[in-house]
């Protein structure tokens, strides 16, 4: 057994202090009061379709044409 397991054996067998009692109340109380942005169905289904909406848009608008580039990078031809 080395130091490590010594350690860990006399932690096991510690008694629980006292202040640990009332710390699961403690957290979860902190995790309620703090404000939470919630999504409602309808508000979340508008910014799906809105997404949708711009990709979509974004996708049918005519690009220019641009002249190949070599890919040598001396300019000859490949």
């Amino acid at each position: 057994m080395d130091d490590l397991d010594r350690t860990l054996a006399r932690l096991a067998g510690a008694p629980v202090p006292a202040s640990l009692d009332g710390i699961e109340a403690q957290v979860f109380a902190r995790i309620g009061a703090q404000p939470v942005a919630r999504l409602t169905g309808l508000g979340v289904g508008g910014v799906m379709v809105a997404a949708l909406a711009i990709g979509m848009v974004g996708a049918e608008l005519p690009a220019t044409a641009s002249p190949a580039v070599s890919l040598s990078p001396l300019g000859g031809a490949s």
